[in-house]
């Protein structure tokens, strides 16, 4: 059942590239993730029912953790294309995109949901970096979408990044293979599940200078600080859709690589080293991040810096260990996942409501545009750790630790996340609640995602079910060495 999950989106980009300019394209490229969720849903069944198992060769290895994110983005990638059948509808009949552009929206879309599902489910560290490539070429023809000279910049920034980015991850993947050639040999030396067997015996030195290459590689992806550049104009200039799922999804695969990545390196430095280089790229991500957020004008930078600021505690709380650490960390990605993008499905059709995505221009939402209003401002409560939705319970464990194991960073991180507060706040509250710019319109006809995403959030803050509990559990215990 496994190679479902790639052929159902491999099919749809194939499809869609010839007939994605249809009428009926908009729904085909929603029966398509629809297909490949029930797909993910399929496999997670299998994984419940038998436990861990290989496929295809051993290419293919399903564990909790790897699951739960192929779950995460097979949801967020149905939703998204639900969000952008009615927005993407009227950019093209406002003659913002052609039918070619329509075409290469559907098909990349598809793309990358391939790639992301590829680098997850993959037990070759070849092929993740192969799929990680794959996806920032699919998502740079994305951003570059409108082909206005803000968007081409913005693509290229990306790609030249992404591309230095990927190429380090390209020489720490190497590195790791060369330690384990001698212990495995052949291609069994770039499969994950040897890696894991064999860690403790890896060279430590050749292992050590790898991670550091792949965190700074496959970083540059995530977003951290100091490589993060590439990652406001995409997220303000690419369309919105590609916006969530670049916040929602890319930055989650991602970090996924460097803390698979971390496992090795415990094992085989037997220091806390990498520990210390995550934490000190997590504190320092929130940090900036948060500084920055009161500097922007453009409602998609604002959430794409607050996007570096989550990831950024994501990636301290990984940095940190342990199963609470862990937990806490997962937990994170995945409502910051959900949050995220719901912010990007209210924000990208309040830009086409207003015409501008100048936060000063707008305002006055509630009164003129309650779905609207409602949407971004409780989106925004959320994402900034309000109590009860999901993001105040993760940040709550991340803080839990950090006093108990790492009493130092706590000012640090409190600082960051009392300027992002207020930063994001201020910013937010003059758009729903300032002066009236805009005309009354009625609610966007796919604005359900948003709130559908925000009530899991607020499940996630008030109780989380037993079953993802110990879901949570299984995988944080898989990172640790």
């Amino acid at each position: 059942m496994t190679p479902w999950i790639f052929l159902i989106p491999l099919a749809g980009a194939l499809f869609l590239a010839v007939y994605g300019d249809r009428p009926w394209a908009f729904a085909a490229n929603t029966a398509f993730s629809a297909a490949t969720f029930a797909a993910a849903a399929m496999m997670t069944a299998h994984l419940l029912a038998h436990g861990p198992f290989a496929a295809l060769h051993d290419q293919v290895f399903v564990n909790p953790l790897n699951a739960f994110f192929a779950d995460l983005t097979a949801f967020v990638t149905l939703t998204t294309s639900i969000f952008s059948r009615a927005y993407m509808r009227i950019e093209s009949h406002t003659g913002r995109l052609n039918p070619r552009r329509l075409r290469l929206y559907h098909s990349m879309f598809q793309m990358f949901a391939l790639t992301m599902l590829i680098a997850l489910l993959t037990n070759n560290i070849g092929i993740l970096w192969v799929a990680m490539e794959g996806a920032t070429l699919s998502t740079a023809l994305l951003v570059s979408l409108y082909r206005t000279p803000a968007s081409l910049e913005a693509a290229w920034k990306y790609f030249i990044l992404c591309g230095v980015g990927i190429a380090l991850a390209l020489f720490g993947t190497i590195m790791v293979y060369f330690a384990a050639h001698a212990l495995v040999g052949g291609q069994a030396s770039l499969l994950w599940t040897n890696l894991d067997r064999i860690r403790a015996h890896l060279d430590p030195a050749i292992v050590g200078v790898a991670f550091a290459f792949l965190l700074l590689g496959y970083g540059t992806k995530v977003g951290l600080v100091p490589v993060h550049n590439w990652l406001p104009d995409a997220h303000a200039e690419g369309p919105t859709p590609i916006s969530a799922v670049l916040s929602g999804l890319l930055l989650n695969v991602a970090l996924y690589a460097v803390v698979r990545f971390k496992k090795l390196a415990d094992g085989s430095l037997h220091s806390r080293w990498p520990n210390h280089l995550m934490m000190a790229f997590g504190l320092l991500s929130v940090l900036v991040a948060a500084f920055s957020l009161a500097r922007q004008r453009d409602i998609k930078r604002l959430f794409s810096y607050s996007s570096i600021e989550h990831m950024g505690l994501a990636t301290f709380a990984f940095g940190m260990g342990g199963p609470l650490a862990n937990f806490a960390a997962l937990l994170h990605m995945t409502v910051h996942s959900l949050t995220k993008s719901s912010l990007f499905f209210s924000s990208g059709h309040i830009a086409q409501k207003t015409g501008t995505q100048d936060i000063d221009q707008i305002g006055g939402l509630l009164g003129r545009n309650p779905a609207m209003g409602w949407a971004l401002l409780l989106g925004s409560l959320a994402i900034l750790g309000m109590p009860p939705f999901g993001v105040f319970t993760s940040e709550f464990l991340i803080l839990t630790v950090t006093i108990h194991k790492e009493l130092w960073a706590l000012p640090f991180l409190g600082v960051g996340l009392a300027v992002a507060f207020a930063a994001l706040f201020g910013r937010t509250q003059s758009m729903v609640f300032g002066e009236t710019r805009i005309p009354k319109a009625p609610a966007p006809p796919s604005l359900w995602p948003s709130f559908l995403h925000l009530a899991l959030v607020l499940l996630l803050g008030l109780s989380i079910p037993a079953i993802l509990s110990a879901w949570y559990t299984a995988a944080a215990r898989l990172l640790i060495h």
